[in-house]
């Protein structure tokens, strides 16, 4: 039996049809109304129109009367929006605009008809009959006073419907236009004329703000940042200064004007400071392009919107290696219990900063996350140029030059683009860790050179130590060392312990003054005519170097200085490029307020430095974290460069010998015969080979009482109970052996057994005699 198939209903599918596109292209009727709208604008400013010109003008007499005059611009809206809206794929919304126009223009009729009434028949008045069709309409309606009030309800509508944004935005866009307002009567009233000068030394000009520029009317109610005219940016300032040269003598210095090598002589006549401005270089300063900012800002914003996080620039700060764009958080869809809108949270911002980057193709950003007095979250991205910030240009700057401290410092520029200067007589010490190639050194070299730039030698002395023989080697000769750069680490330990005893001889002196620290003890020996003392700066240039030496020691003659050695005038920088737990220790870091992190490869070296993250997203080549000693927030800084030419001329100024004007680079340091170094104590030689060998002898009888005490002897005893190194644990075994206090070696890694003890020196009356020869 043959199988049945039950028969399909046939469906009827038809084609689905494209919509009928219009009768007529689009171009076609935007390029009738342009023709038109030419013809209208010359119909009205030409002396012979013609048949067609002079009968459209009294058509549009008639019925828009002075409508007549912005009819083209009608016109030549509607063409454009046929271009442009039937151009594109997007059909949403295309009716917004030409009604708006539209809307515009009865307006506008209506507001004529209302200066220039007519019966709209005999007499025409100024919106002619359409206006005045219109206006009698409203006013039967809503009476005069009703139709005034409809038409300016009309104006935001208006307004949305041609520019496309929310009530909210329009109002945005409104203070947005006051403020810009406000900003262009507050840089009129600044004048060029009336700024400011200082000993001869002119102020920058004041600029507008980047944001003004870049983005005009961002900033909101926030009051403008001042830079080089602002407030002094001084860490642990102190009004209590050294005599050093005032700020015209300064002045001086610097001026540009100098032809010849000249040099303001101190008040005895004794020594000369260097000029600054053929020491140093200029500097130079390279702006991003407006429209690379504009960019960044829309691409932040965007980046922030498309994650659900709304928040506006609304202040632009551009510095030599990163330019900070402040963001004000916005506010979230959702409201809290009492239907106040709630702002976005400061950390979802901070969470983004990897997607940021991306968007920006920028890595790596830093989020200030808020920026310290200001309500704002920093969000710092790297520039496409560095500047680079010279020394002579935080050196003649209005910071710099205002500060009274001690010992001031110039570090660099911040990333608003303002000189900053620290003074370490406040600090009191500094510790610097990077990264090899990271800018340590030259971070050195800088406070070297603003130290003796503005020193004597009779005001302030140097210690170095450089066991790498690369950097601080440069500055021998100078007389402001107390001895030549140490480059041999068995001599480093001898120098920090002579700094111990003269820290302690000075407060000894202080005591017998009754003064309580080096700038009272001073003062009163200038008053009554007796010798002052000057600051000892003590620069170590590789702190792991000495730790691997003798750990012990190195630390805790380095944490003694630091806690008690401000009050004398002697302060530590010490610099490693190994920032680790064993070289950069507690102790250490307690008595070390004051610190600077270069670019570090982990965030763990970051927290051993800063005991926070940051320094691991820096870019390198002076770009630094500085921690301040009263404050836990870092700063970023571009810190200052000092070329080799300039470290060379200073040098050589300060040698005495023949000064060289042209801009070569430093090559091998020569010695001249005549050397202008003097040491400040004479004896200093002498001192530390006497204390090494009472060092040696106290450790010597503290082994021998060490081995009679365990009966044996052995090299792991003496480095465990002495807490010293293998080489001088066995330099101590074979003096003794040599005494015939213990035996020769036994091998297999026995003791080896004690020969004289307690009881037979004891015994042997002449044995003190014999051990003292």
């Amino acid at each position: 039996m043959a199988k049945t198939t039950k028969a399909q209903p046939r469906r009827n599918i038809r084609k689905k049809q494209p919509p009928p596109g219009p009768m007529i292209r689009p171009e076609f009727v935007g390029t009738l109304l342009l023709i038109l709208a030419g013809l209208t604008l010359l119909s009205l400013f030409t002396p012979n129109p013609g048949f067609f010109g002079a009968g459209l003008l009294e058509l549009l007499r008639v019925m828009i009367g002075w409508g007549r005059y912005i009819f083209w611009i009608v016109l030549t809206s509607l063409a454009i929006w046929f271009f442009k809206a039937y151009s594109t794929e997007d059909a949403d919304e295309k009716w917004e605009k030409p009604v708006g126009t539209f809307l515009i223009l009865a307006m506008l009729l209506i507001a004529f008809q209302f200066i220039k009434p007519g019966d709209g028949l005999v007499e025409i008045g100024g919106g002619g009959v359409i206006g005045w069709v219109l206006g009698e309409m409203l006013r039967s309606t809503f009476g005069t006073a009703g139709t005034l009030v409809l038409l300016v309800g009309l104006i935001p509508i208006v307004f949305i419907l041609i520019s496309g944004l929310s009530f909210r935005e329009l109002f945005q866009a409104i203070r947005d236009l006051y403020y810009r307002f406000q900003d262009w009567r507050h840089f009129r009233q600044l004048t060029i004329n009336n700024q400011p000068t200082i000993t001869g030394v002119r102020l920058a000009e004041p600029k507008p703000r980047l944001i003004d520029r870049v983005l005009p009317g961002r900033t909101g109610a926030a009051k403008p940042v001042q830079r080089d005219g602002g407030p002094v940016v001084i860490i642990g300032s102190d009004d209590r200064a050294l005599p050093s040269p005032p700020i015209n003598q300064m002045a001086q210095l610097s001026s540009p004007d100098t032809d010849e090598f000249e040099a303001q002589p101190i008040t005895d006549g004794r020594w000369q400071l260097p000029p600054v401005a053929q020491i140093f270089d200029e500097g130079y300063e390279m702006e991003i392009s407006e429209s690379e900012i504009r960019q960044r800002v829309k691409i932040i914003e965007e980046t922030l919107l498309s994650f659900g996080v709304e928040a506006k620039v609304r202040e632009i700060n551009q510095g030599p290696a990163v330019t900070q764009f402040s963001l004000e958080p916005g506010f979230m869809a959702t409201k809290d219990a009492k239907g106040n809108p709630r702002k976005v949270r400061v950390s979802r911002i901070v969470n983004l900063s990897n997607d940021l980057a991306l968007a920006l193709a920028a890595s790596p950003i830093r989020i200030e996350a808020p920026i310290p007095g200001r309500p704002y979250v920093g969000l710092e991205v790297p520039n496409s140029n560095t500047n680079l910030v010279t020394l002579r240009t935080v050196m003649e700057s209005d910071q710099f030059q205002r500060s009274k401290g001690a010992l001031k410092i110039a570090m660099g520029q911040d990333v608003s683009g303002r000189s900053f200067v620290a003074n370490l007589a406040a600090m009191p010490h500094l510790l610097i860790a990077g990264a090899t190639g990271s800018g340590k050194s030259v971070c050195i070299n800088a406070v070297v050179a603003s130290l003796i730039s503005f020193h004597t030698p009779e005001t302030l002395r140097f210690l170095m130590i450089d066991p790498k023989m690369v950097e601080l080697v440069n500055y021998n000769g100078i007389p402001h060392l107390l001895a030549p750069v140490v480059t041999e680490l068995e001599k480093a330990t001898g120098v920090l312990s002579w700094a111990t005893r003269e820290m302690d001889r000075r407060y000894k002196l202080f005591a017998k003054e009754h003064t309580r620290n080096l700038e009272a003890y001073n003062e009163k020996m200038t008053k009554e005519g007796g010798e002052t003392m000057p600051y000892i700066v003590i620069i170590i240039d590789e702190l792991a170097d000495l730790m691997m030496m003798a750990p012990d020691e190195v630390e805790r003659t380095v944490a003694r200085i630091a806690q008690m050695a401000r009050a004398t005038g002697m302060h530590l920088i010490l610099a490693t490029q190994r920032p680790s737990v064993d070289v950069v220790t507690g102790l250490i870091k307690a008595n070390f307020p004051a610190r600077i992190a270069f670019a570090v490869s982990s965030q763990i070296d970051s927290r051993v430095i800063l005991d926070s993250p940051g320094a691991e997203r820096l870019l390198g080549k002076g770009d630094m974290l500085y921690m301040a000693p009263d404050s836990a927030k870092l700063k970023r800084l571009q810190g200052v460069f000092v070329s080799d030419s300039e470290l060379n001329r200073l040098v050589q100024f300060w040698r005495g010998s023949a000064y060289d004007t042209e801009r070569r680079s430093r090559g091998p340091v020569e010695m001249p015969k005549d050397l202008v170094q003097r040491p400040l104590l004479d004896e200093y030689a002498d001192l530390v080979k006497k204390d090494e060998s009472n060092k040696e002898e106290e450790l010597l009888e503290k082994a021998i009482q060490t081995v009679r005490a365990e009966g044996k002897a052995s090299v792991s005893l003496l480095q465990r109970r002495l807490r010293i190194g293998y080489a001088r644990a066995a330099r101590l075994i074979d003096e003794m052996e040599a005494q015939g206090i213990i035996g020769a070696d036994e091998g297999g890694g026995r003791a080896r057994p004690i020969l004289v003890t307690q009881a037979d020196d004891d015994a042997d009356p002449t044995a003190d005699e014999e051990y003292d020869e």
